[in-house]
């Protein structure tokens, strides 16, 4: 497979090292992906753009970690499963949601697993839902804006997911012990 670069403050484009500095000073660290991102200063500060719009949605941090690990795990994504994980963990979200995220066993809560199942028909459908979808996701105590943002957290992921896919980017050495592989259980939508 192709060698993508992972670029540091000395190495990465000039447009990409003030957005290098904002994921620095975030994390307190230069994430594995946003070091991939820089070699296109356009496709990492989109990302950054996307996280911090989807991060001020109505969604509070369960809703996130929901929508980000319901796509995280459909698109087998070994980088961003582990990652989200930890993130979950310092979000305070309850370890019970972060495990049936992670092993696609059905949440307790029933309003949080409507917004895995509509997710995922999101995704598997490429957008293309049925009224009928929609109707029990509005049931379930969501609305149009939900729909809407749950589309801005697609996009985000399609672009972590795809760039780990391509470059194969290293799990990043804190999320090392939250590693991750599907398992043969595939939850249906």
């Amino acid at each position: 497979m192709t060698d993508f670069p992972s670029h540091d403050m000395d190495t990465a484009p000039e447009a990409s090292k003030p957005l290098l500095e904002n994921s620095q000073k975030a994390f307190g660290r230069l994430p594995g992906l946003h070091k991939v991102m820089s070699e296109s200063p356009q496709l990492l500060e989109g990302y950054q753009v996307l996280h911090k719009l989807f991060a001020e949605s109505d969604f509070d941090a369960e809703e996130l970690t929901v929508v980000w690990q319901t796509i995280n795990v459909e698109h087998e994504c070994h980088y961003c499963v582990p990652a989200h994980t930890g993130i979950a963990k310092m979000m305070k979200v309850d370890e019970a949601i972060v495990e049936a995220l992670r092993n696609e066993t059905p949440l307790a809560n029933a309003k949080l697993e409507a917004l895995r199942t509509f997710t995922l028909q999101m995704l598997r459908s490429r957008g293309n839902v049925t009224e009928e979808q929609m109707q029990t996701f509005f049931a379930a105590g969501y609305d149009h804006r939900a729909v809407l943002n749950i589309i801005l957290g697609l996009a985000q992921k399609v672009m972590s997911n795809y760039t780990n896919h391509v470059a194969q980017t290293p799990v990043d050495a804190v999320f090392e012990p939250l590693k991750w592989t599907r398992s043969d259980t595939h939850l249906a939508a």
